[in-house]
């Protein structure tokens, strides 16, 4: 059956859009708002990137403030480098959740 965008079909042969590097990339990250939180995952990401500007970096606490999320948003070059900054947010451990 071919894509029908008002019932949200689509081909078997589609695949996902593909991403278009260089572009900007938000990175979320969220975990326990331990003291080291916030300077593991900024030192984690910058160890791919460079520096990155405080003005691409987002801090929002839980209602309790028992977890933080932290959106940064990088100047991605390749999968390689998503995939290596995933895997390196992964092992910190007061890391929940990356998407």
């Amino acid at each position: 059956m071919e894509g029908d965008p008002e019932r949200g079909l689509s081909s078997p042969e589609e695949a996902p859009p593909k991403i278009e590097f260089p572009c900007l990339y938000p990175i979320k990250v969220i975990g326990h708002a331990v003291d080291t939180f916030r300077t593991q995952v900024l030192e984690s990401i910058e160890r791919h990137t460079g520096a990155i500007d405080p003005n691409l970096v987002q801090l929002k606490p839980s209602k309790h403030s028992n977890y933080l999320s932290i959106t940064v948003t990088i100047a991605a070059t390749g999968e390689p480098q998503l995939e290596s900054i995933f895997s390196d947010l992964k092992e910190i451990e007061s890391v929940k959740l990356v998407l």
